[in-house]
């Protein structure tokens, strides 16, 4: 049974698909690669779908590699298969589009609310200066930042999630039970944090629980169950700020 969703002492958070829209960011930096193609023929889901095929493969592959690097990788892979003609500047280029990926219009408003309830975590699969980019938009501060460059490997790698436990117990005294770990994927974050056993918040903005499509989050087969359910961050920050 989880506890009283004010109870909790830390929200660890996933940052991509959940504070910053990163499916509008990687559809954005698509665009200069459809247009040196002269090419219509691949839609926005159809370009999402691959992407988090290609992406996922790319984290077990290459578990040490920048994000920048691994996204200019995924790049690569992504014209071979479509069949387009692609050069490093268009790689590099989509590799360096991560700090221009836009937050989601609640994300800012919704974490000064629960600043004001919560220690506010980070555990995110970029870099760090991709991440402090992304930082800048989201109109906070953050009490802890782990990133994949920290790890050495990317989410949903169990070593993961147990850095974050481990760090938050050693220096934040925060100890499992206390942390609501939030996030939008089923694939990167919550089947892992359940197997860890942390309490789970789905933000649940692709709406997979009313039959929503994967965009560019890796299928799970299965769902794990989770404690609270919110289609934004406005609605979770409404939910606390009702609650408290």
């Amino acid at each position: 049974m989880s506890k009283p969703l004010t109870d909790y002492k830390a929200l660890t958070f996933d940052c991509y698909g959940t504070l910053i829209d990163w499916e509008s960011g990687i559809w954005d930096a698509a665009q200069p690669l459809l247009m040196a193609n002269n090419s219509d023929a691949v839609s926005r889901e159809r370009f999402l779908r691959a992407f988090a095929v290609v992406e996922t493969a790319q984290e077990v592959a290459t578990p040490g590699m920048l994000y920048p690097d691994l996204l200019s990788k995924v790049h690569g892979t992504l014209a071979g298969q479509f069949g387009f003609a692609t050069a490093e500047p268009l790689d590099g280029a989509f590799g360096a589009s991560l700090p221009h990926w836009p937050a989601f219009p609640d994300s800012a408003d919704a974490l000064r609310v629960l600043k004001k309830h919560y220690k506010l975590v980070i555990l995110s699969n970029v870099n760090r200066d991709g991440f402090a980019a992304s930082s800048r938009k989201l109109g906070v501060a953050f009490d802890a930042i782990y990133t994949a460059q920290d790890i050495g490997s990317y989410k949903p790698n169990p070593r993961n999630f147990t850095y974050l436990m481990e760090r938050l117990q050693a220096e934040h005294g925060i100890a499992p039970s206390d942390i609501l770990h939030t996030a939008q994927s089923m694939h990167h974050d919550h089947v892992q944090a359940t197997a860890h056993g942390l309490a789970t918040a789905w933000i649940d903005r692709q709406r997979l629980s009313q039959g929503g499509n994967w965009g560019a989050t890796a299928e799970v087969a299965q769902r794990p169950k989770t404690d609270f359910v919110y289609f934004s961050m406005a609605e979770m920050a409404d939910a606390v700020r009702s609650a408290g």
